[in-house]
């Protein structure tokens, strides 16, 4: 026996309450992603979203993968212990690589660091785990115990065209403005476009300003889902600066690798542009140029749209244009005779592609953790009860453990400079962390979430009359 999985199958119901609302696209991303991030080489995968008398169910970071990884995950830690093997050993043995196809057949060529993620947390688990055999050794009834989780998801809507356009604009002043249609919900798409226009066009990002969202001045650059404004609406951006860029230099009859430079006055006697190449130093005085749109004289624009295939009627194709990878680990103390859990500390190794902000990628983490956290251990809502936040329980600043991140930068060739999404990727391995680590150091499964220290009891209470 290799530790090799040979086969997955998956039947998933999702009760979308009493409209469909976003239940369909839930169910069709989950079969993609059933499986997770691991090599398997026939794979049944049948979801349904369920009309039912309760309340339509609304979209939640990850669209049912969170649920589906939980089911994999925990299949992960009990084949691994019935081969014998260690659990994140088991799971880097059969972790997707370059070269191998997915469950739809899909080759994936690049940007696949699924493999290096579970290799960072190596050292930490051997460490974390042997801490808390120590630890259990003297306490009978506070355990603690060691869990992992992995993710894969793909950036973009499934199987379908999701474009961006991105414009950016100079005037006569010198003032240099980002057209930027993608919604930043807090995070950091503003500041993260910017940076990557800036680069592409090879001035200050400390120079620009932006307008976001104004349907009368920005081009649509589709929604802020599916983890896709990094990868898309920063290519668009990408691709804006780049075309800026190109137009400058034949004005001014320059080389590609010209440095440019940008004196803003501020007033109409107008800004210029300074280009310096080898053949020494040209220059474009702005008023001299007849204003275009919203008195810009010079506008790049640029559009994206990540190549995606249908699936057919065997679900075949390729749905993403790429995908992020990751794997967490996750410690806990469960006090047996209460049932309560206590995040002790964490692990995140995530496959961004690239890190355009690095600070920010890991507040997205943080934030997804935070999520992943509430979703194992708090969050419930029960008809007619869960009327409001104070029947609705969500982790607090007391409820966070500590928490390290390890970026992987496994660069995607689509991607700006790299880059792929990050934003629901953090909150899937989460849980299933979590709940790992209960049953090592507690011995019992949970399969129904929240772990509330109601259910870990009576999982404990079932386990000890056994």
């Amino acid at each position: 026996r290799d530790g090799k999985l040979t086969a997955f199958e998956y039947h998933g119901d999702f009760n979308t309450g009493a409209y469909a609302s976003w239940g369909p696209t839930v169910a069709d991303r989950v079969p993609i992603h059933c499986s997770g991030p691991y090599f398997v080489p026939s794979v049944l995968a049948e979801t349904r979203a369920l009309l039912t008398n309760e309340s339509p169910s609304g979209a939640f970071r990850g669209f049912g993968v969170p649920q589906g990884a939980v089911a994999h995950e925990a299949l992960m830690d009990e084949l691994a212990e019935k081969t014998d093997i260690d659990p994140l050993e088991f799971r880097i043995r059969n972790a997707l690589r370059k070269g191998d196809r997915t469950a739809t057949g899909q080759l994936l060529e690049n940007s696949v660091g699924q493999v290096e993620c579970l290799e960072a947390l190596q050292g930490r688990w051997r460490k974390w785990r042997a801490d808390a055999e120590v630890f259990n050794q003297n306490s009978p009834h506070i355990r603690r115990g060691v869990g992992c989780g992995s993710v894969w998801y793909g950036c973009g809507n499934t199987s379908l065209s999701n474009p961006s356009t991105m414009k950016v604009g100079i005037n006569a002043e010198g003032k240099i403005t980002l057209y930027n249609g993608a919604m930043d919900i807090g995070q950091g798409a503003n500041t993260i476009m910017i940076q990557i226009c800036a680069d592409a066009l090879g001035l200050s990002a400390t120079q620009f300003e932006f307008i976001m969202g104004d349907t009368d001045l920005t081009a649509d650059a589709g929604k802020t889902s599916a983890s896709r404004q990094a990868f898309v609406s920063g290519k668009a951006a990408q691709l804006a600066g780049e075309e800026l860029r190109a137009q400058i230099i034949r004005l001014a009859e320059a080389s590609e690798n010209s440095n440019l430079r940008l004196e803003q006055t501020g007033t109409s006697d107008g800004g210029k542009l300074i280009i310096e190449d080898e053949a020494g130093r040209h220059e474009i005085i702005l008023a001299d140029i007849l204003p275009l749109a919203n008195g810009d004289v010079l506008i790049g624009e640029g559009t994206f749209d990540p190549p995606t295939t249908p699936l057919d009627e065997n679900r075949q194709g390729s749905p993403y244009a790429t995908y992020g990878f990751g794997a967490q680990i996750a410690e806990v103390e469960v006090d047996t005779l209460l049932g309560t859990t206590k995040v002790l500390r964490l692990a995140a190794a995530h496959d961004v592609g690239k890190a355009v902000n690095p600070t920010q990628v890991e507040g997205q983490i943080h934030g997804g953790i935070a999520q992943g956290l509430g979703m194992a251990l708090m969050e419930e809502y029960i008809q007619g009860v869960s009327e409001n936040l104070h029947d609705y329980l969500m982790p607090s600043v007391g409820d966070m453990p500590e928490i390290e991140v390890i970026l992987i930068e496994d660069p995607e060739p689509l991607g700006p400079y790299g880059a792929k999404g990050i934003g629901e990727h953090a909150l899937i391995p989460t849980a299933p962390a979590i709940l790992g680590a209960i049953k090592h150091a507690a011995g019992v499964s949970i399969n129904h979430l929240p772990a509330t220290p109601d259910r870990l009891f009576a999982a404990l209470q079932a386990a000890d009359s056994e």
